[in-house]
């Protein structure tokens, strides 16, 4: 039973770093995982099922039903949900809980960056990017962003026919973001959008390979190896000018990359699925338009309300706690449901309702706690330039079709939408 329970978590690691190399990953791909497993990964649109609630509003600490004796909690409630975030002694993230499992993962897989480490190896990878995301560092990147929005919208005008917003507008803009984020030479750039769109291919289904995660680290080890040899303003090359040789190259390429995994896919999913909640709500699509004070609180609730990344990465239990009143064992496995957290009652009322007036505590949709995504900012600046500025260009743009012709992944870990096509109008 051992051996068997090792190869099943084995796979399940492939599956989750399959996400973060090439394609989203549906589990249901996976033939042994039982519907109700994948239940908080499923919608009906942007909605989570209504059983994610239903189960929150019962049991906000659950044991899922897996075969093979695996102890998987799924943690539904919005406390609960920032209890086992904070809480680093007592659960664990690091990559190395995956490793010796006999399915293909090594220590020589560890993609490296923030997700997969536990601390000291977090606190040190953090301290290194922190400066780089503090605002005065972003607000260097906001012409560039406004510049690169502007670009997309001239682009999207002068096509003929319907345009697909994810192609011509949610995918470039957090690619280029970030590589001015990163400082990527200017020559090199569409080389990193062609990785970029490979690596997160939105269209293209599951059953990626270890070779995209490989591609990826050797593009950033030879971008490495030209910010040494001329740092440049950007991530890199300051990180490079501050640390010198104590970081080393394939330090800093995991960190670049980490920065690709958590700032592309889930930005470009935010911006498809909030310019679809714009196409569908008329009086937001007026007040971004006309009033700039609305902006940042739809920015939020929109996060909120979305939470394209719909579970945190699975922690593991490095002794027994007590969560929600459910006792949960050392080497249980511990997945946050965000988007279920996200919408507790005891957030505020009608919590399953998008409402940009409303005032509710700091929702999850960027994580909690050391493992906080470190990209927040960055992802709001991108997110507040191009809402207001797509629908000012395009004021009478509308959905081509209606809602129901629109393909959703069906249980990806970052939801999103496969094409959003729209008639620009007059």
């Amino acid at each position: 039973m051992g051996n068997l329970r090792s190869r099943v978590l084995a796979r399940l690691g492939r599956g989750y770093f399959a996400r973060l190399q090439k394609k989203p990953l549906d589990l249901s791909t996976l033939s042994f995982f039982p519907h109700s497993a994948l239940m908080p990964l499923r919608r009906d649109g942007v909605d989570p099922v209504p059983e994610l609630g239903a189960r929150r509003r019962r049991e906000p600490v659950s044991k899922l039903k897996l075969p093979f004796g695996i102890n998987v909690w799924l943690v539904t409630g919005y406390e609960e949900s920032k209890e086992v975030l904070g809480k680093v002694d007592e659960f664990s993230n690091d990559f190395a809980n995956l490793v010796g499992t006999s399915g293909g993962l090594s220590a020589e897989s560890n993609p490296g960056g923030l997700g997969m480490a536990d601390p000291p190896v977090h606190t040190r990878l953090r301290r290194l990017l922190t400066p780089e995301f503090t605002m005065r560092r972003l607000s260097r990147l906001a012409p560039r962003i406004d510049a690169i929005v502007e670009e997309r919208l001239d682009a999207m005008a002068a096509a003929d026919g319907p345009v697909d917003l994810v192609e011509a507008f949610a995918l470039p803009i957090p690619s280029l973001a970030i590589c001015e984020l990163l400082g990527v030479p200017y020559e090199d750039r569409e080389d990193f959008q062609r990785l970029s769109m490979t690596r997160f291919d939105l269209f293209a289904g599951a059953n990626p390979s270890l070779g995209a995660m490989s591609e990826s680290l050797a593009y950033f080890m030879d971008v490495v190896k030209k910010q040494r040899e001329n740092p440049g303003d950007g991530l890199l090359g300051m990180i490079i000018k501050d640390h010198g040789d104590e970081v080393g190259d394939r330090e800093l390429a995991g960190l670049a990359d980490g920065v690709l995994t958590g700032g592309f896919e889930t930005t470009a999913s935010m911006l498809a699925l909030g310019a679809l909640v714009l196409l569908e709500d008329r009086e937001a699509f007026a007040q971004i338009r006309d009033d700039d004070s609305v902006v940042n609180p739809f920015v939020e609730e929109l996060l909120r309300h979305l939470t394209v990344v719909q579970v945190a990465f699975p922690r593991f239990a490095r002794t027994d706690v007590v969560i929600g009143g459910k006792h949960i064992a050392k080497g249980d496995v511990v997945v946050c449901s965000l988007s279920g957290a996200n919408r507790d009652e005891s957030m505020g009322e009608d919590m399953e309702a998008f409402d940009p007036s409303r005032k509710s505590p700091s929702h999850l949709a960027f994580g909690y706690g050391i493992h906080r995504c470190i990209g927040a900012e960055l992802a709001r600046m991108e997110l507040r330039a191009a809402y207001p500025a797509l629908v000012r260009r395009f004021p009478n743009m509308r959905l081509h079709g209606t809602q129901a012709d629109l393909a959703f992944r069906k249980t990806s870990v970052v939801y999103g939408v496969e094409a959003l096509p729209v008639v620009l109008g007059g």
